[in-house]
């Protein structure tokens, strides 16, 4: 969305109301049913401008530990300071660069923001709970399910040898 700025810097409005459908980016592996609803608002107060909003974004992906499908709502937050181009210093701009949202001929484009938002605030691992149990590393079988049989312990492969030694005794013993 193009936010027309021109009424707020010219004193007409002291608050922009913002609600609108955005087409998210999301990681890979996750999708979603739906575009991101996108709500917030720009106020001035005596010449500083501040820009807050939130994006909610349902999803589906799988659980990082067992695979099950999991589904939810992601939401993420947005502050910033709202300057017109042109009062900052490049050096400014790129120390703060999470800080301010620059005013372009008169417009404020949030897309990019709020998608670029979305996307590095987004959960890298997503688990179905938070005590999930995972698979079986041998069968593959989800162990919230219940045990699949598998041996628990599995010697360690660098000393196989030393099984072979202790069971050449063994059938010597015997």
């Amino acid at each position: 969305m193009v936010l027309d700025m021109r009424p707020m810097l010219r004193g007409e409005v002291e608050r922009i109301a913002i609600n609108y459908m955005l087409t998210p980016e999301l990681p890979m592996g996750v999708t979603s049913d739906s575009d991101a609803h996108v709500e917030g608002f720009v106020t001035d107060e005596a010449g500083y401008m501040r820009l807050s909003l939130t994006a909610t974004v349902s999803y589906h992906t799988e659980c990082a530990r067992c695979l099950e499908l999991v589904g939810g709502e992601f939401a993420v937050t947005l502050e910033r300071t709202v300057a017109a181009e042109g009062t900052l210093t490049e050096q400014q701009l790129e120390e703060n660069v999470d800080e301010y949202a620059v005013i372009e001929d008169g417009t404020l484009d949030l897309d990019e923001t709020i998608r670029e938002e979305l996307l590095l605030s987004f959960p890298m691992r997503i688990f179905c709970s938070e005590d999930c149990p995972g698979l079986c590393p041998k069968c593959g079988k989800p162990r919230r399910l219940g045990d699949c049989g598998c041996p628990t312990f599995e010697p360690d492969p660098r000393l196989a040898i030393l099984k072979t030694l202790f069971d050449k005794d063994e059938e010597e013993n015997q």
